[in-house]
């Protein structure tokens, strides 16, 4: 039995680049038994002192994978200097674990540097593998699953053409490159194995050698994550708050090591409280062929689907008809006791995104506006619909647009109650509108789950039982 070490009044703090991702570090932090919560905007010391005295880590959900480097930095340097006041011992930029970023937007370099100016010490440790998610890094080249099969990232059948952050490049050094002149150094899956005081050393001597600004750690399996998760824990002791950037991996690798060091309370229970639901909202501005899937299914399980008119949604002289009658027939459904899933596009072959596209165009938008007016639009009505229609559970399906849409919905805070699937746990929901408050909400990620998910959460914790 371990001898339990003293543990920081707070572990960690984060910010999550998506929603979607947001609520994964969330699970993952459950899963370890961390008293977390995820707010939406930067919290005052009244809201963590009172409501939420006692937590020991708690995250902002942000839309860093959307923004340019410009808006970045607006967006990231207030909110790291708030993180670097609250002394957590690592301050984690958590980013997709399938790392889809380019230069102009969702720049991981950048946030590195804002990163590294604020909390200066030494390197900054980078973790993306996530083997429960079925997510690798091998040599420095990163591999994600898609379906049963595991792809190199620019191999990806839906990373490799994203529509707005392609990944062409599966080293994540090069990519790293075309992002920022910050040094990256590889720590690989090699130097990872053998005795802890080996394992030191070679990364001691890596650091030395090389004078890296970012350190990439290779993940293949939990041991060498925990191995990771120990060394990266190990620099935080060394620096007042340690900042890094990763996937939820980062979180089950420090878990793994807390766990080991008994910092953490031990077999707590997963699934609290997660009865089934007899209606589902699911809101899908997904384009993903894992998504596509799960919406074919939903259909062939009972959900009531409805395409959303996106381009009519954002037309100055139809947006209000095409609202008010989407609002109607969604309603009508859900007062009716049926499952609605409102959903933008079936796949990434579906020439409703070239519609839209067309659309932005004729309106004036450039095509990084997308995600914002489609998730604003959307968010304004899942609220209407939950406030008159009762809902107590809805699903967000889509990562790009899933923060403007939950931004939208009134709440500012969110607790993971049940990890029904891995990647995207169910979480409760705090708001100061008490038709709000307490309501269940599901954030997934385009690549998460199997092919009925959504029917998964509607069945709830009792569902994979």
């Amino acid at each position: 039995m371990p001898i339990a070490e003293s543990k920081p009044s707070r572990l960690l703090c984060y910010y999550g680049d998506d929603f979607t991702g947001s609520t994964d570090v969330l699970e993952s932090l459950f899963r370890s038994g961390v008293r977390t919560v995820l707010f939406l905007e930067l919290p005052d010391e009244e809201v963590l002192q009172g409501r939420f005295a006692g937590i020991e880590a708690f995250g902002i959900a942000g839309v860093g994978r959307a923004l340019s480097p410009v808006e970045a930095e607006k967006e990231l340097r207030p909110i790291f200097e708030r993180f670097k006041q609250a002394e957590a011992s690592v301050v984690h930029y958590k980013v997709c674990s399938t790392f889809d970023s380019s230069p102009t937007t969702g720049n991981i370099g950048k946030a590195a540097e804002i990163g590294s100016s604020v909390f200066g010490g030494e390197y900054v440790p980078i973790l993306v593998g996530v083997p429960i998610l079925g997510r690798y890094t091998l040599f420095g080249n990163h591999f994600a699953a898609a379906g049963e099969e595991i792809y190199r990232l620019d191999r990806h059948p839906t990373m490799s053409c994203h529509p707005v952050t392609p990944m062409k490049e599966a080293d994540l050094r090069r990519h790293l490159a075309e992002q920022s002149g910050l040094k990256t150094a590889l720590m690989d899956i090699l130097s990872l194995d053998g005795t802890g005081e080996q394992v030191q050393e070679r990364l001691k001597c890596l650091v030395e050698k090389e004078q890296p600004d970012l350190v990439l750690f290779d993940v293949l399996d939990e041991e060498r994550l925990e191995i990771a998760g120990r060394l990266i824990w190990e620099g935080a002791q060394r620096n007042k708050s340690r900042f890094v950037i990763g996937s939820s991996g980062i979180e089950y690798a420090l878990g793994a090591t807390w766990k080991a060091q008994g910092m953490l309370q031990q077999n707590r229970e997963l699934i609290v409280d997660a009865p089934p639901v007899s209606r589902l909202l699911v809101l899908s501005g997904s384009c993903s062929p894992v998504t596509e899937q799960q919406i074919i299914h939903a259909s062939e399980a009972g959900f009531a689907l409805l395409r959303v008119p996106a381009a009519d949604l954002i037309h100055p002289e139809r947006a209000e008809q095409a609202r008010l009658q989407l609002l109607k027939e969604a309603a009508d459904l859900l007062e009716g006791g049926k499952s609605v899933l409102l959903y933008t596009a079936a796949g990434a072959a579906d020439p409703a995104i070239g519609a839209f596209r067309i659309a932005l165009d004729a309106c004036g938008y450039h095509s990084e506006d997308s995600s914002r007016l489609l998730g604003s639009i959307l968010g304004s009505i899942a609220k209407s619909l939950i406030v008159d229609t009762k809902l107590k559970r809805i699903v967000i399906a889509g990562g790009d647009t899933s923060g403007y849409l939950t931004r939208e919905l009134g709440i500012y805070a969110l607790e993971c109650v049940a990890a029904i699937v891995p990647g995207a746990p169910l979480c409760r929901a705090s708001s100061q509108d008490p038709c709000l408050d307490g309501v269940e909400l599901v954030l997934k990620g385009g690549q998460i789950g199997g092919k009925d998910f959504f029917n998964q959460v509607k069945k709830g914790s009792g569902s994979e039982n």
